[in-house]
């Protein structure tokens, strides 16, 4: 990272990981082109989870090419008169897999507990209706890199 001092630590990395509504995947088709899409996440074992349709342009793109990047803003304020803004990110470098068994459930349950907390019971008897139109992939991560403007660490 080029500003030293705009580094996040470990343990604020994490933090926004765990706490981030959403992230931007990045991948690359077999023809080179880069692709981005926002998705929801859950961050599990040091990993990286989301769902997805069983076909579609994200599995195509990690079946050429598994190397994939996600990328999470959290807060952000801009600062008009400075012309400059306050804000905090990750991203995050990794191996893309689409994975089966426990892991796989793990992964829904998580989902269901980050984003659907009220609703656990309902959401354990959602994944068992619709589990067989769904892949859930795992991103192996390799490295991440945390940055945030000085004033909006905590």
């Amino acid at each position: 990272m080029r500003r030293a001092d705009k580094a996040l630590p470990a343990d604020e990395i994490a933090g926004l990981l765990l706490e981030g509504e959403y992230g931007i995947l990045s991948t690359v088709d077999a023809e080179g082109q880069a692709y981005g899409v926002p998705l929801n996440y859950v961050y599990l074992n040091n990993c990286i989870y989301f769902h997805c349709a069983l076909q579609g342009h994200k599995i195509a793109n990690i079946l050429a090419n598994s190397k994939v990047s996600f990328c999470v803003v959290g807060r952000t304020r801009v600062l008009p008169a400075e012309f400059s803004t306050e804000f905090e990110s990750v991203i995050v470098f990794g191996e893309a897999s689409v994975v089966q068994g426990d892991d796989r459930y793990q992964a829904l349950f998580g989902l269901v507990e980050k984003y659907s907390p009220e609703f656990v019971t309902e959401g354990r008897k959602y994944i068992e209706q619709f589990d067989s139109r769904t892949k859930i992939v795992k991103i192996a991560i390799t490295l991440m890199t945390g940055k945030a403007a000085p004033s909006v660490k905590t």
